[in-house]
């Protein structure tokens, strides 16, 4: 654990060897320049501006964020509210990135703030792609539903390979608009947010709370990734019985120290404001510290939909035969193997009618069961134009049948205007390929032909591998 620095100020206190920061303009203004230590915004210290030792700065002696020193001590100096303690917890290694912990208690002002910063692994395609810079996660913690309190918003934020997470705890009701404003000062640096059901009930309660809280709502202005949205679009590939984020956390095989849900804790932030305890902010921390450090390493489900995104190649076509579950053999298939682009963290398989999907690493294989006999194909000219010959289970035009005996003839029609083939077919469930056959004069699968053309051909290859994978998707909810 660092070591803790405590320091209690009286009302206008002055330090002989510190460096205070924008001194002049807040003399002159009443109020400071924005300040960020890591990523936390102090402007909304009302009257307060921060000071720094000088001592503990790099050889420029001029002023950094908190996260490059090693042991720096703050010291709050304002004329209103009166500052009745600070708690700064620097970080103790030398050189090293550490943790900052900040609890500011005033007369009017009560606010605790957590920063830490954490080397965090962004090899991953799909997420050093999805989540970069200019992207923020965040999550918040409340009582319930709006108009119910806000007590706790906690952040993600990229550096480099740093994965930043600032908290905004408020210790009572009446702080909900610090801790609010402290947020939206953060999120006013980033375009895109990312979230966790956050379109479903995060932003439109920020949104209401900032109607009621009379702050400008800066939502709209933001593009967004919702991860339980694009999870929910997929849930036939991952068969689970819940999609909440610690569901899908145990897809992953992310463990977690929490074991309490958000709902859980809302009587123990209501006991924590009739009596604080260090115990119950504790608890009421980590859970939603979890929730956002966990949030990024749910980048890589993204990786399965980027199937559907044609992100893949087609590595190769083989047939073959196999024995169906009833002994059967000699029946066919044909298999697809896929080159993925973004790996997949966990394998996954599923099946539609005669497609079999599975999908592991950096490589998915689409089997597809082959149909070998006769099959129909339904003329497109009105049955009119066409008799049906009852011997041998054939329609053919007027103008070859009227050398057929009138016995040997019937006028056509919907059902049995028709040709027959015997081949081997492939699957289809629109109308892509032709000619169309059919079992059936009507209904979504038909087939057609396993051509020579085909074969040799990548681009109907991959038509044919997208139209399935579309089918499969639409069809398994």
């Amino acid at each position: 654990m660092p070591k803790s620095y405590l320091a209690k100020l009286p009302a206008c206190s002055v330090y002989f060897g510190w460096y205070d920061f924008d001194r002049a303009n807040a003399r002159e203004s009443g109020k400071p320049q924005a300040f960020r230590a890591g990523t936390a915004t102090f402007r909304t210290f009302a009257g307060a501006y921060i000071a720094i030792c000088r001592e503990r700065t790099r050889e420029s002696g001029k002023p950094q964020a908190f996260r490059t020193f090693a042991g720096a001590y703050i010291a709050i100096c304002c004329e209103r509210p009166r500052v009745r303690e600070i708690y700064a917890f620097p970080d103790l290694h030398c050189g090293k990135i550490g943790t900052l912990t900040l609890i500011l208690h005033t007369e009017d002002f009560q606010m605790i703030t957590w920063h830490e910063e954490l080397t965090f692994d962004f090899s991953d395609p799909v997420s050093n792609e999805v989540f970069t810079e200019n992207c923020i996660f965040f999550d918040i913690e409340t009582t319930g539903f709006s108009p119910a309190d806000l007590y706790l918003i906690s952040c993600d934020t990229r550096r480099c390979s740093l994965l930043c997470i600032d908290q905004f705890f408020s210790e009572n009701a009446a702080d909900q608009k610090n801790v609010l404003s402290a947020f939206l000062d953060l999120l006013s640096g980033y375009d895109t947010i990312l979230t966790f059901n956050g379109i479903g009930f995060d932003i439109p309660y920020l949104k209401a709370k900032c109607k009621t809280l009379h702050l400008s709502d800066p939502f709209d202005a933001h593009s967004y990734i919702d991860l339980y949205k694009e999870v929910s679009r997929f849930k036939f590939l991952f068969a689970l019985t819940s999609y909440k984020q610690k569901s899908i956390e145990l897809f992953l095989g992310i463990d977690r120290i929490d074991a309490y849900s958000g709902g859980e804790l809302i009587e123990v932030y209501k006991e924590y404001v009739r009596h604080p305890a260090k115990d119950s902010l504790a608890l009421l921390k980590q859970h939603n510290y979890e929730d956002v450090l966990y949030m990024p390493k749910l980048l890589p489900v993204l990786s399965y939909p980027k199937l559907w995104e044609q992100a893949f190649s087609l590595q190769s076509l083989q047939a073959s035969e196999y024995r169906s579950m009833d002994g059967a053999s000699g029946n066919k298939e044909l298999f697809f193997t896929l080159a993925l682009q973004y790996p997949v963290p966990k394998p996954v398989s599923f099946s539609y009618d005669d497609c079999y999907l599975s999908m592991s690493g950096s490589t998915a294989r689409l089997r597809v069961r082959l149909f070998e006999g006769e099959l129909r194909f339904f003329y497109d000219g009105s049955p009119k134009d066409y008799y049906y010959l009852p011997g041998e289970d054939i329609a053919v035009h007027k103008s070859i049948a009227s050398a057929v005996d009138k016995e040997h003839r019937v006028q056509a029609n919907a059902s049995n205007c028709y040709g027959k083939k015997y081949a081997i077919f492939l699957p289809q469930y629109d109308a892509m390929f032709s000619p169309v056959f059919r079992e059936q004069p009507r209904g979504r699968k038909c087939y057609f032909e396993l051509s020579a053309d085909f074969a040799a051909d990548p681009a109907m290859q991959m038509d044919y591998v997208l139209h399935l994978l579309e089918t499969m998707r639409s069809h398994r909810k």
